[in-house]
């Protein structure tokens, strides 16, 4: 079971003066590595032809981007001691969003960074990615994923849309696994209403 300090974590950041986030569990504690991905049903055929999307980098909420899973509890912040994720969370985030997009199928073929042209350029932004303790620092918590995406011409910059994809989903325990397999199911479900408003005609 996890139990975060949220009372030592709070009085530790007084008593050294700092701010952000902190991680309390011993250094010889041996980290678990873990990764969440998406795998979506391939899409029924759309309308129009295929488009070229170029994807640039995502404005990753800056306390969640690394390999520390973060957690908060009310105005309390720390992170997961014992596991982390395998690669930085935005890298996987980055990932997942590449496979989404190939798993799908859909109208939206993904380009990356050189010199390869693309119609659109797809920007996003996660502002929250994070396990959210909702019923105290020992109940079971919920994953919570907040993206913003911006589709826009290349030819001219301008925007053809911009939407908010909110995902919650709950950990069945409070244990890094479960925690885990609920970053699966926020992502999937946050990055595949994504997947499918890029794929709709006129994006």
């Amino acid at each position: 079971m996890i139990r975060p300090a949220w009372t030592a974590a709070a009085a530790l950041t007084l008593a050294l003066g700092l701010g952000g986030c902190i991680t309390l569990f011993p250094k010889e504690t041996p980290a678990q590595l873990y990764r969440f991905d998406v795998s979506l049903p391939a899409a029924p055929a759309a309308a129009g032809g295929p488009i070229s999307v170029r994807v640039g980098a995502v404005d990753f909420d800056a306390a969640a981007s690394g390999d520390r899973i973060l957690t908060v509890d009310g105005d309390q912040v720390a992170y997961v001691g014992g596991g982390r994720w395998e690669s930085p969370a935005s890298e996987l985030f980055t990932e997942s969003v590449w496979h989404a997009f190939n798993t799908a199928g859909g109208r939206a073929r993904l380009v990356g960074p050189g010199p390869g042209k693309a119609e659109y350029r797809l920007i996003m932004e996660v502002s929250r990615f994070e396990t959210r303790y909702l019923s105290g620092p020992t109940a079971a918590p919920t994953v919570v994923v907040h993206l913003h995406a911006t589709l826009e011409r290349q030819s001219d910059l301008g925007v053809v849309g911009e939407k908010e994809f909110d995902a919650t989903a709950p950990a069945s325990d409070n244990r890094v696994g479960p925690i885990v397999e609920a970053y699966t199911q926020a992502t999937t479900q946050a990055v595949g209403d994504m997947v499918t408003w890029v794929n709709q005609p006129g994006g």
